[in-house]
């Protein structure tokens, strides 16, 4: 107990937890001494990280695409388990367990996701005399099945929401269930999460392309296309409660983490504990949780999720995750321990360290999932080069848990999170200040991410309060999305991102000079006079012009193109005008290191950073100041001309189609074509399907015609933005 509140007083070195509680078993015949981690990405890395403090040797096991990623260079051996596709490596069972006999490692950690929740995964490590570092099998099976889950926590006296379970698919009599429970319903597959394959089905009308497309979607996620039924409850929270359990009979619970706040079904943030919660809620929910796992004899870590009527505070079974969680940092970070080292501690026979009044509260966390993905266009993946990427720094109340470094690609073969953001407080507001903060300083490049949006959800006054549930996003819209009709909102951005155009272009400028007096070349050069202490020109000052075009990130369609004249002043400072009717802007500039300047601007100092690199004969420069980011474009190899009216055309109308054009939202996989070339089809009818990250859209018909030119197959892969049909009249 000594060692417990220990804890409780010294808050955690990063992540690493150096204090360890759990005592030797003696009566394990043989310790894990080394460990294959049958993942990718961040969860990986996680668990190597782990291992290594324990003593432990890891073993990776990567794709064709992984060859060069981080958690292959962290482990102290990796093997070629496959070529990209997740079917053929990370997803093949049979080859990660060769994999571990070749190593001579004796454990197999699943991470979450994958193999993570397979039965026969985890039967064939025990077959083959590895230990799965995770549940049993039959738990896996029984919680693993959705529809067994529910008839189980049914006999548990857990509440269920009302639905069907059964076995039967056939669709007519999945329709009649549908209209038993009464619309809307939630479709769901029987096996996997993430948010993959569920559908809110509002009518009838809705139900068959619905089903249908789960079936699929859920079949290339988890290889199992059964679903579930359940009345779709209108104003849920979901909240999840950490259970634990030894091979012992002991069973306990971490507390609940809220996961209300989602987009595609998928998590974006989540905190621990529960927000607005009463003590008695939070030890009713942890007491059914328990029963959950005692129900289905469980041990090691699983999560036991519910969905909580808001309109009423009564909760209901949703399903037990049977593995590690990707939010399981904020649990760690209020109670003070390491989870992936209780999962090794118990898969070594170890009873748990502590009882269930033992395990402390402290504090509150916060986890933002950093994703690759386009806002704008409703959460699409993205895919693309990190072409600059510095996340914040880490401290004993923040962690950055990545699978990734500059220069990595995200593929569009995997999940496109980049990283996760946790954050810890004494208190809820001290945890979401410093998750702003953060979110302010995390920098990317090279692909569109969702940071911006994350920043607009910390900062909205419903969520600042705690009032969260599964429809936020949809609810606060209005607040979180970009209105191009809102004149008022469009300027401020607008003028916004002309300062920062102004602090760049001073930057640049300021940036070259640098360099040329710290290494100034031989011979004759035109720079080092413009730059000269005062500037040298005849009977003028020195003058450029630069031309920048401004990436509206909130609203796709919107590129704005910026025109600045630059006067270097005798003084070193730039004096920066932009168009006849706008106010000239004088920047002090001084280049700090690498792309890191102070500018001073009308006696205001700051700092900001700078992102520049070159990609499809453009290059792109990002700029960070405060809780600003801007991300501009300059086209390569062009020169300015009075005569070229082309120049100010922005990318976007540069590159425009004719009317009715539809163009691939994404890169991804063709996984059904719908209808024929030259079908006439009316508005909002879909015409094929495309998948990326495991994740299906329905490309649809943007007006009412005739479908012309459309080539692509079944199987075929497309980039982001290629050419796909078009509709005429």
């Amino acid at each position: 107990m000594a060692s417990i509140l220990c804890r409780r007083r010294q808050r955690r070195d990063a992540f690493f937890l150096l204090v360890r509680s759990f005592s030797v078993s003696s009566s394990t015949p043989e310790r894990i001494e080394k460990i294959l981690v049958a993942n990718r990405g961040e969860i990986a890395c996680r668990i190597i990280r782990t291992a290594k403090r324990l003593g432990i040797r890891t073993v990776a096991v990567y794709s064709d695409a992984d060859k060069d990623a981080l958690h292959v260079k962290s482990a102290d051996e990796a093997i070629r388990i496959g070529p990209p596709p997740a079917r053929l490596s990370y997803l093949n069972g049979s080859s990660i367990v060769e994999a571990a006999a070749r190593a001579g490692a004796q454990a197999i950690h699943p991470g979450y996701g994958f193999l993570s929740e397979s039965a026969d995964f985890a039967q064939l490590c025990e077959d083959k005399g590895l230990s799965f570092i995770g549940p049993p099998a039959s738990a896996i099976r029984d919680m693993g099945d959705k529809s067994a889950s529910k008839r189980i926590m049914g006999a548990a006296g857990v509440p269920l929401v009302p639905g069907y379970h059964g076995s039967e698919q056939d669709i007519e009599l999945m329709k009649l269930e549908a209209e038993k429970i009464g619309y809307p319903i939630l479709i769901k597959p029987t096996h996997g999460g993430g948010g993959k394959g569920m559908r809110i089905v509002q009518s009838q009308n809705d139900f068959v392309d619905s089903f249908l497309g789960a079936q699929r979607e859920a079949a290339a996620s988890f290889g199992i296309n059964t679903i579930l039924l359940e009345k779709y409850i209108t104003q849920p929270r979901h909240i999840e409660v950490q259970v634990f359990g030894d091979k012992h009979g002991n069973v306990l619970h971490l507390y609940e983490r809220d996961c209300s706040v989602q987009r595609r079904h998928q998590k974006i943030i989540e905190e621990a504990p529960a927000p607005n919660v009463t003590e008695e809620f939070r030890l009713h929910v942890g007491q059914a949780a328990v029963s959950a796992a005692k129900a289905v004899g469980y041990y090691n870590a699983g999560t036991v999720e519910f969905i909580v009527d808001t309109t009423t505070g009564q909760f209901y079974f949703m399903e037990m995750n049977t593995r590690l969680q990707v939010e399981h940092p904020v649990t760690e970070m209020i109670v003070g321990q390491d989870l992936v080292e209780w999962q090794i501690c118990v898969a070594n026979g170890e009873p748990l360290p502590m009882s269930q009044s033992q395990v402390p509260l402290s504090g509150h966390a916060f986890e933002a999932r950093i994703y690759a993905e386009n806002v704008p266009k409703g959460f699409l993946p993205a895919t693309g080069v990190l072409h600059h990427y510095h996340p914040v720094s880490v401290s004993s109340t923040v962690r950055v848990e990545t699978g990734v470094e500059q220069g990595n690609t995200v593929s569009m073969h995997y999940d496109p999170m980049i990283a996760k953001l946790v954050v810890w407080g004494e208190k809820r507001p001290a945890a979401l200040l410093k998750l702003k903060d953060c979110l302010s300083k995390f920098q990317v490049a090279g692909v569109p991410t969702n940071i911006g949006f994350l920043q607009k959800l910390a900062n909205h006054r419903a969520f600042e309060e705690g009032n969260v549930e599964t429809h936020f996003i949809e609810h606060h819209k209005s607040d979180l999305f970009a209105d191009p009709n809102n004149k008022e909102i469009a300027q401020h951005e607008f003028s916004e991102a002309r300062f920062s155009a102004n602090l760049v272009a001073a930057c640049i400028c300021e940036m070259e000079r640098s360099a040329l007096k710290e290494s100034p070349p031989a011979g004759q050069n035109l720079h080092s006079i413009w730059y000269a202490h005062p500037p040298f020109r005849v009977h003028h000052r020195a003058k450029c012009t630069m031309e920048f075009e401004w990436d509206n990130g909130y609203d796709d369609s919107s590129s704005k193109p910026l025109v600045l004249s630059v006067t270097y002043q005798p003084d070193g400072n730039y004096l920066m005008e932009m168009g006849e009717n706008t106010t000239s802007l004088e920047v002090k500039a001084t280049h700090l290191s690498n792309q890191d300047f102070s500018v001073e601007v009308d006696g205001v100092r700051m700092l900001i950073n700078l992102a520049i690199y070159t990609k499809d004969k453009t290059k792109h420069i990002h700029i960070w100041r405060g809780s600003h980011h801007h991300h501009f474009r300059q086209k390569l190899g062009l020169e300015l001309s009075d005569e070229d009216e082309t120049q100010h055309k922005t990318s976007f109308e540069n590159t425009s189609h004719p009317p009715g054009t539809v163009v691939a939202p994404m890169a991804g996989l063709v996984v059904k074509v719908l209808v024929n070339d030259g079908t006439k089809v009316e508005m909002g009818q879909p015409v094929l399907v495309l998948e990326a990250m495991k994740m299906e859209h329905v490309v649809k018909a943007p007006s009412a015609g005739y479908v012309h030119g459309l080539l692509v197959k079944a199987g075929q892969q497309v980039s982001d933005g290629s050419f796909l049909f078009r509709i005429k009249e």
